[in-house]
């Protein structure tokens, strides 16, 4: 859960900047949009799939092997 702790005479934009902040590092976005539709278990085995190649692929590209 997100919590943002302004102080007293802090604008709104800065604290709006904030809160944007952590929802991103927390990724409650992505979540909500990825729970918006059901997704059947092979379609979820099939993204866990393409993202573990997509992490391998980038961290070759890392190394300079590829």
């Amino acid at each position: 859960m997100a919590i943002v702790q302004i102080a007293d005479n802090e604008p709104f934009e800065k604290a709006f900047k904030k809160f944007k902040r952590i929802v991103e590092k927390e990724g409650i976005l992505t979540e909500v949009k990825r729970r918006q539709f059901y997704e059947k278990p092979s379609e979820k085995k099939k993204r866990k799939e393409r993202q573990a190649r997509k992490r391998m692929i980038k961290a070759l590209k890392k190394k300079s092997f590829i």
